[in-house]
């Protein structure tokens, strides 16, 4: 069984996975725009555009040039590599930056399978649940969002599957499109991300081993969709209520998600300036690699994941999968997580720096509590997300459902 990967990051969703299915027997391929990737098992190739967005193009369809120009540049690689006898079986790819556009152009039998994370809206409710915050959308915000949609749409159209992480993720797409989407986690790696009670954080240049009470975030960047200003304007309170409380914050100073600042601008900036630190007890690290952001959750006492109703972060699973105490926000993709009748997580309205404070506050102090909420979370991702399990299952849907359906549309 051949199957290709598309990316243009590497290893992305499907590293992993792939090298999983070749030590299942499959001859597994990688097309990505990464220079120099590698991977046990795994054959790799780069595509790379010809040119850059048209200068002055309509804003409603940059986006959308972009992914066709990435389109043609897998569609060059890939031809090239036909004619050397590549005829994948199942072709896999990220939705909506472009690799897979032409898939069923250059292997009409093979099965297209798009991975989808994201439909976008005016109505979203990421975008309502930030409207308080920002100043109002016109007719012409929700235009280029409607348009947006352009080559996700095509990919919707021409997959034969659609996978897509969570059921709130799903829930965002056009009801037409529901019956072709399956909803598969990506995994995560419980054996990695694993409980290491009484540890203490030291990493090069931080040395926090003697620090009473932890609290850390972790996120790619640093913004109102994952909660930060809120964050900060949490600390203030907790750490002028307790002396002893340290706070590690793992990310870059940019934002990741939502609208980009002007140049010299950022929310880190705004928070130090707005709220009133003892900057000796929070520390910002920047991105880390993968073993020191470990250890960060496994020394964590209260771990603060905040976001808007939008795609959940692997960090909140993995920090679930380490065991933490968690302080979240309560909304639907984290309550995806939340545990049911056994709660996994705190939830609470961001919004409110003063609960997020107290929830902070409540967990440090109620080590029982606290205890239970982080062995209940381990447990949850054990039991449903545990990435051995989860390849499984994907390897049989591939293998079963994916191959056995009809041509796409």
């Amino acid at each position: 069984m051949q199957i290709l990967f598309l990316h243009d990051n590497f290893p992305a969703q499907f590293g992993v996975l792939g090298r999983y299915l070749a030590q299942k027997g499959w001859d597994v391929w990688f097309g990505t725009q990464r220079k120099e990737s590698s991977l046990t098992g795994l054959t790799v190739f780069n595509y790379a555009p010809h040119r850059e967005v048209t200068e002055k193009i309509h804003p409603y369809v940059g986006g959308f040039e972009k992914s066709v120009i990435n389109g043609q540049s897998l569609a060059r690689a890939a031809l090239k590599l036909k004619e050397k006898g590549l005829s994948p079986d199942i072709v896999m790819a990220h939705s909506g930056w472009g690799p897979g556009l032409y898939v069923k152009d250059i292997w009409p039998k093979a099965k297209y399978v798009g991975y989808f994370e994201w439909y976008y809206r005016s109505n979203a409710p990421d975008l309502l649940f930030l409207q308080a915050q920002e100043k109002p959308r016109g007719i012409d915000d929700d235009l280029r969002t409607r348009t947006r949609n352009a080559s996700i749409l095509m990919d919707l159209a021409n997959c034969d599957a659609a996978l897509c992480p969570t059921e709130f993720q799903k829930t965002q797409f056009p009801d037409c499109f529901l019956p072709k989407i399956t909803v598969m986690h990506d995994g995560i790696d419980t054996d990695t991300y694993r409980p290491a009670p009484g540890a203490k954080l030291k990493l090069d240049g931080l040395d926090l081993s003697d620090v009473e009470e932890l609290i850390t975030y972790v996120g790619r960047g640093m913004e109102p969709y994952r909660g930060f200003p809120e964050l900060i304007r949490a600390l203030e309170i907790v750490l002028k209520e307790r002396p002893k409380a340290h706070a590690v914050i793992v990310g870059q100073d940019r934002v990741a998600y939502g609208k980009k600042l002007e140049e010299g601008d950022s929310y880190k900036k705004r928070m130090l300036e707005e709220c009133d630190l003892d900057l000796s007890r929070v520390h910002f690290t920047g991105l880390l690699p993968r073993p020191d952001y470990l250890k960060v959750l496994q020394a964590s006492d209260v771990h603060v994941y905040l976001t808007v109703p939008f795609v959940l972060s692997w960090s909140m699973m993995e920090a679930m999968s380490a065991g933490c105490t968690i302080v979240t926000s309560d909304v639907e993709p984290v309550h995806e997580m939340a545990g049911g009748d056994t709660p996994t997580v705190h939830c609470v309205d961001h919004r409110d720096r003063k609960a997020v404070a107290a929830a902070i506050g409540e967990m440090l102090d109620d080590k029982a509590k606290a205890k239970a909420l982080g062995e209940a979370a381990r447990k949850f991702i054990l039991d449903g997300y545990s990435m051995e399990e989860i390849y499984a299952r994907k390897e049989n849907w591939l293998r079963t459902d994916v191959l056995g359906r009809a041509p796409a549309c």
